[in-house]
């Protein structure tokens, strides 16, 4: 009987053995388990952090594309306003050398006139700045290089 006690105790010891190492096996097995599934879900997290910044990005994209064709559209018509107002200057340039041609000859046939007439020079002084209370003489409509008003000269 002692060594069927002791060959049951040794059963036992076995059995016993055999059962905690399958519980030691079983808890191994659910801490992979559960180390599994908190990686499955840190890589979903990771997978989902990714995507949002994905999007953030591309939504940043779609902003600077649509600011830069915004000032691309500015250039274009800043250039074009530009290029305008460098013709109308040139024009005007043009047109203020013309004016400045014919005013300069215009002067020329008036001191011609003058001299012509024995006009000295005090009376031209009166003639291009006259007093503000002048009176034009009845003869100013018959002769119209006689009319008392300046001559303006344009510099430039």
């Amino acid at each position: 009987m002692a060594s069927s006690s002791t060959g049951a105790s040794s059963a036992s010891s076995t059995l016993g053995s055999s059962s905690s190492s399958e519980d030691f096996q079983q808890i191994l097995d659910e801490r992979k388990r559960k180390r599994m599934v908190s990686n499955r879900e840190s890589a979903r997290r990771s997978r989902m952090r990714k995507q949002h910044h994905l999007d953030e990005l591309m939504g940043q994209v779609s902003e600077l594309t649509k600011h830069n064709h915004q000032i691309l559209t500015s250039i274009n018509l800043t250039s074009q306003l530009y290029l305008k107002v460098e013709a109308e200057n040139s024009v005007l340039g043009a047109q203020t050398i013309e004016l400045t041609t014919r005013l300069q000859s215009l002067n020329e046939i008036i001191d011609f006139i003058n001299s012509s007439n024995g006009v000295d020079n005090l009376d031209q002084a009166a003639y291009y700045h006259p007093h503000p209370h002048h009176q034009i003489n009845d003869d100013a409509f018959m002769n119209p290089f006689s009319v008392n008003q300046p001559s303006i000269a344009i510099m430039y």
